[in-house]
């Protein structure tokens, strides 16, 4: 199956970038249109004429390789001191989705890097108010030297990705162009590269445990590459599981709750999770994560809302609902951030 193929009733749609980037107002109005419907009806979306290279998308999965096979205790060295610090390594087992949206579950399946941005102005009263936390400093392996070039050069190109997707939103939602990147211009973005591996001598799953726990993705909108092996499923509205496989060279693109508040549920913040292996083998994914600047208030925009439609969801600042998320899989304590998913889930 692949993205725009998972079953004889269920698609994700495709997004064309390439005539918003080249093309004049009626291409890109087109291209708006196309990711309102996909918003609207799936939420997830499979993203081709991105822009991004095959050489800095090898680059990037070569190097995570390389980091993912190293010896436990010397990727264990890459660990943050402090849970609240989006970086570093994530081992197996350490984290379960499913707490931020309220839900109780064994530990997920899958180890993780991530990092942030690379080159803070630390003399910038607003970045230097989150160094501790939401601007800390990346931590990197010294066992893989070339890891740092190869996911600057990615996350670079992912957030051009994702700041051009915010100009379509405003486009596909009638707002002023550019009417988003007051925003998100200096998110609390997050590169997560992700290995999912289950070795021969390793148990069978628990009940309930999932390679990554059912969740809901937090900010604004998420950039994802994902290898070609099974395992991602996102919640249709009739409430099955339908797996998602990308296409070669495309890109998935999902929104967060941000989002889904911005918009009043307009557009939907998709649940999904990743199943785990039925045996041994392995499947790799890098997702960018693009939220909001950390002291941005989220409140329901003028478009989404009228006298039959009034707002869903109270304002939020964006800083507070991200901690609010993370913490929750990482506690293994359930969330108190808003949950987009809820009426989906009969809460």
């Amino acid at each position: 199956m692949t993205a725009t193929d998972t079953g004889p009733e269920f698609r994700v749609p495709t997004v064309d970038l390439e005539p918003w980037w080249h093309g004049g107002p009626a291409e890109r109005t087109s291209v708006a249109a196309s990711l309102d419907e996909a918003a609207t009806n799936v939420g997830f979306m499979q993203v081709r004429g991105h822009g991004i290279t095959s050489e800095v998308i090898d680059a990037m999965r070569r190097s995570s390789d390389e980091f993912f096979a190293l010896p436990l205790d010397r990727k264990l060295a890459a660990r943050p001191e402090d849970l609240t610090v989006n970086r570093g390594y994530a081992a197996s087992g350490t984290e379960a989705l499913a707490y931020s949206i309220g839900d109780e579950t064994p530990p997920d399946l899958f180890e993780a890097f991530n990092m942030g941005e690379d080159d803070v102005d630390c003399a910038d009263p607003f970045y230097a108010a989150e160094r501790h936390r939401m601007f800390a400093p990346n931590i990197w392996p010294t066992d893989v030297p070339g890891m740092r070039p190869a996911l600057v050069a990615y996350f670079a190109e992912a957030r051009r990705v994702a700041l051009a997707l915010t100009d379509v939103f405003a486009t596909a939602l009638g707002m002023p162009d550019g009417w988003f990147r007051p925003f998100v211009e200096r998110s609390t973005t997050t590169l997560r590269t992700i290995n999912y591996e289950r070795r021969a001598a390793e148990p069978e799953p628990l009940p309930n445990q999932q390679g990554m726990g059912a969740h809901t993705d937090y900010g604004v909108v998420t950039v994802l590459w994902a290898d070609d092996t099974p395992g991602l499923e996102i919640l249709g509205a009739e409430g099955e599981w339908h797996g998602v496989v990308p296409e070669p060279g495309s890109l998935l693109v999902n929104l967060g709750d941000l989002t889904a508040e911005w918009t009043n549920d307009r557009w939907r913040s998709t649940l999904h999770r990743v199943t785990p292996s039925g045996g041994p083998g392995r499947r790799r994914s890098t997702a960018f994560f693009f939220d909001a600047n950390w002291d941005a208030v989220i409140e329901c925009i003028p478009t989404c809302t009228d006298a039959v439609h009034p707002p869903r969801y109270p304002s939020v600042v964006a800083g507070e609902h991200l901690m609010a998320k993370l913490m929750g899989p990482r506690t293994l304590r359930r969330s108190d951030a808003i949950d987009t998913a809820a009426d989906r889930r009969g809460r």
